[in-house]
């Protein structure tokens, strides 16, 4: 992918199994956005393709493209002047003629979907005056109604209290859709995510399982940062505790002298 002629990111070949949670991880500025924005047709890529069901999706209508992949940008641009309900309508638009009503399936779908998500008493409440992780519940909710084969998510925890990360990601976790999430929280990528892939400076590092990837000398390398490594007892996943390098030079000379 290029932005006025330069290269964000370049040979980066990310696979996400049906059914799986994958994450992008990486410092700022690593391109972590970027490639987002080409599997959900924000920003056309210089060259190569994004496959979903086999299909290019560049190579498709946005309509047709739209059918088979819901983002939940991290990015709004403005605040929705739409209840609740008529939000997540509109992920059944990709499915519908243009200015066609919504049908008994549309209604019982967005039901469903705000139902799952837990914000089914919301439904004639304005969007915008909700909070921040009701927000993105309902968000993720359109993206549901959307009924697509791929979720992309753009650092869907951002802003929202711990409580709620948790109860975001245990929510997008019940779903069982295959899912394509950047996210900044390294515990949590090691949390929620069964395989991870690495960018840096545009440039995909590795991938593979948390346990894989989240080495002390990939986060030294890569974030700049020391890690300590464990086992959560309570989620059996990797649980990492963060120190600067600095800090630990300054250790290991005390040590020594």
């Amino acid at each position: 992918m290029e932005i006025n002629g330069a290269p964000i990111v370049a040979e980066a070949s990310v696979t996400v199994e049906s059914g799986q949670i994958a994450g992008l991880i990486g410092p700022n500025g690593s391109g972590k956005s970027t490639l987002l924005r080409a599997v959900y047709r924000h920003l056309r890529p210089a060259a190569g393709a994004v496959l979903v069901g086999g299909e290019d999706v560049w190579a498709l209508s946005p309509r047709r493209a739209a059918a088979r992949t819901a983002a939940v940008p991290q990015e709004r641009s403005s605040e929705f002047d739409l209840t609740v309900a008529q939000t997540v309508a509109m992920g059944r638009t990709p499915h519908k003629r243009p200015y066609a009503v919504d049908t008994a399936e549309d209604r019982a779908i967005v039901a469903d979907a705000l139902a799952l998500v837990g914000m089914e008493r919301f439904a004639h409440r304005d969007f915008a005056t909700l909070s921040g992780g009701e927000k993105q519940r309902v968000l993720v909710a359109r993206a549901v109604a959307q009924r697509t084969q791929l979720l992309v998510l753009d650092e869907p925890t951002n802003h929202l209290d711990i409580r709620h990360q948790l109860e975001l990601l245990e929510l997008v976790q019940s779903l069982g859709l295959t899912t394509l999430v950047a996210m900044h929280d390294l515990n949590l990528a090691a949390t929620y995510c069964g395989r991870l892939h690495v960018l840096d400076a545009g440039r995909l590092i590795t991938s593979g399982a948390p346990a894989e990837v989240l080495t002390e000398q990939l986060l030294r390398d890569v974030f700049g940062i020391g890690a300590q490594i464990d086992v959560n007892e309570h989620t059996g996943r990797l649980r990492l505790s963060f120190y600067p390098l600095d800090r630990a030079a300054d250790r290991a000379g005390t040590t020594q002298s």
